[in-house]
């Protein structure tokens, strides 16, 4: 395993993180193809055999058991200090919004809960998760900006939001002397590339760590064509992400093929190695000890510029989705605002 610094921090991070979206109990979630705590477990265990030292959770995953899970793991497996733990919070609710629930008070609420379900003192690295419209910004970079103060979190970072946001925001933060994001985890792999507009050049220019999520494509870029799994059968979520390009992808997932039994490596590899030559660090979901393997291999795994370049070739622009795609028509009737305090940007 190779480690690097996650952005403006001194994070020391594994190349690969592992994403914990699909641990927890599938009854308490969105999700059918979730795994249990046994098996969450063994995963866990052979991600840190491997070097795997960072872990992406969420406060909204299967509500909570994600965390749990991933929290009771590293207290048996691991030494606390030695492991950087993520975990996001989601955007005020309408109930806590008319009761008058401040993004500072909202946020602290929500860490709270999230630092009981991992049976922790802090976590590494808090994510704004997804763009609170509702919320000026101010309030939530005071409110973490806070916690970080009161030492419950090391580090912030921010997750589907677009450059001019994050760039805004960091600019906003370093005006009122808060805390600043140093990373983005943004939806960017082989066949959704629309993070290289903006966002990747924003990031290389301010040093803040790309930590993408989806970087398989919810298992596509790991299966030859007509392969299937539990989880590409139920995830209906990634379908709605990926099915109606799913011709044009296809070029590029059979290069992918193509490419692995060239080199004698799997389509994880190829396309993990193509990854890391773009990000910080990839989060890397999986559901059986096996996966884990393929990641890390691919963190040795070199590209040749002609390889790169044809599995690149290939890409068409695709349409914005899911939750950028929201973040898109809020965008479009927003009147911005960005401070409830002295300096505005």
């Amino acid at each position: 395993m190779q480690y690097t610094k996650l952005g403006n921090s001194d994070l020391e991070v594994s190349r690969i993180c592992m994403g914990c979206m699909g641990f927890g109990n599938p009854n308490n979630g969105q999700h059918s193809w979730t795994i249990d705590e046994e098996h969450s477990r063994e995963i866990i265990q052979q991600g840190l055999a491997l070097g795997v030292n960072f872990f992406d959770t969420a406060i909204g995953y299967q509500s909570g058991t994600s965390e749990q899970y991933l929290g009771r793991a590293l207290k048996d497996f691991a030494k606390r200090d030695e492991v950087i733990v993520a975990t996001k919070f989601i955007p005020r609710t309408a109930e806590e919004i008319e009761k008058g629930i401040t993004g500072q008070q909202h946020i602290e609420r929500l860490l709270d809960k999230s630092l009981q379900n991992l049976g922790m003192d802090y976590v590494d690295l808090y994510i704004y998760h997804m763009w609170d419209y509702q919320t000026p910004i101010y309030e939530i970079l005071e409110g973490l900006n806070n916690m970080v103060k009161a030492g419950k979190v090391r580090y912030i970072g921010i997750s589907n939001c677009f450059a001019w946001q994050l760039a805004k925001a960091n600019a906003l933060a370093k005006a009122n002397c808060f805390a600043e994001f140093v990373s983005i985890q943004g939806h960017y792999n082989l066949i959704f590339r629309e993070e290289e507009r903006e966002m990747a050049p924003l990031c290389q220019a301010d040093n803040i760590a790309m930590t993408p999520y989806s970087a398989l494509a919810g298992g596509r870029l790991a299966k030859h064509p007509g392969e299937t799994s539990k989880r590409l059968q139920e995830d209906s979520y990634a379908r709605f992400k990926y099915d109606a390009t799913a011709q044009q992808d296809g070029v590029i997932i059979a290069r992918v093929a193509e490419l692995a039994e060239k080199r004698g490596v799997s389509m994880t590899e190829i396309s993990l190695a193509w990854l890391l030559q773009k990000v910080t660090a990839p989060v890397v979901g999986a559901t059986k000890p096996h996966h884990m393997d393929g990641a890390a291999k691919a963190v040795d795994l070199r590209l040749t510029e002609e390889e790169t370049a044809y599995l690149e070739e290939p890409y068409i622009p695709h349409k914005l989705v899911g939750v950028m795609a929201q973040n898109t028509a809020a965008t479009a009737g927003e009147k911005h605002v960005w401070s409830t305090g002295t300096q505005e940007i």
